[in-house]
């Protein structure tokens, strides 16, 4: 069984990651996607987090349904902030019969090379890379390990729904029901 990670703050999660998650795990050789929960990503700024459990429990009501996107706290556990090359070698361990793939954004393809340990995730792992708008790769058309999929493009992203809530803009359509609930059950983003 191929899994494929996408890791992701989902601060909160929205349709464009669900989007995203469902392609590959249908539309691609993935048999399943786990939505990895980072605690705290090394390029991003901590303060602007919600509650880790919080993202976690929303990502579970988003998935809910779901047979083939699971959710994982796997980074919990572990050193913060998370580095990719260390939870794959955390699930390797954990899970001998498994074959682990990645799933980024071309967004994050570009800026690939400062990872910690990027050639090693290139030599042992294939990464499944969405579209961004504006965002070429070009350098890594031909690379064996990377494979460029067809993904439905959304220019919806976490900060557009926080800012929304925050000015008391409506959500429905851009975030599942159970999530809306949710947040405002804990007027999160205000």
């Amino acid at each position: 069984m191929k899994t494929g990670l996408f890791f992701g703050s989902f601060n909160p999660i929205h349709l464009g990651h669900l989007i995203i998650a469902n392609y590959m795990a249908n539309y691609t050789e993935l048999d399943e996607v786990w939505m990895v929960v980072s605690p705290h990503n090394p390029f991003k700024n901590k303060k602007g987090l919600s509650n880790s459990y919080d993202r976690l429990e929303m990502v579970r009501l988003a998935t809910e349904n779901s047979l083939q996107l699971k959710v994982s706290d796997i980074e919990f556990s572990l050193p913060q902030p998370s580095y990719t090359i260390d939870t794959l070698t955390f699930l390797e361990e954990k899970y001998p019969n498994k074959e682990f793939a990645i799933i980024m954004g071309a967004d994050n393809l570009a800026s690939f090379k400062k990872w910690k340990n990027y050639e090693v995730i290139l030599k042992n792992y294939e990464i499944y890379v969405y579209p961004r708008p504006g965002i070429s790769v070009e350098e890594w058309k031909n690379h064996t390990s990377i494979i460029l999929t067809e993904t439905p493009q959304m220019d919806i992203s976490s900060t557009f729904i926080r800012k929304s809530i925050k000015d008391k803009k409506n959500i429905q359509y851009f975030v599942p029901d159970h999530v809306i609930a949710f947040i405002e059950g804990k007027s999160m983003y205000r």
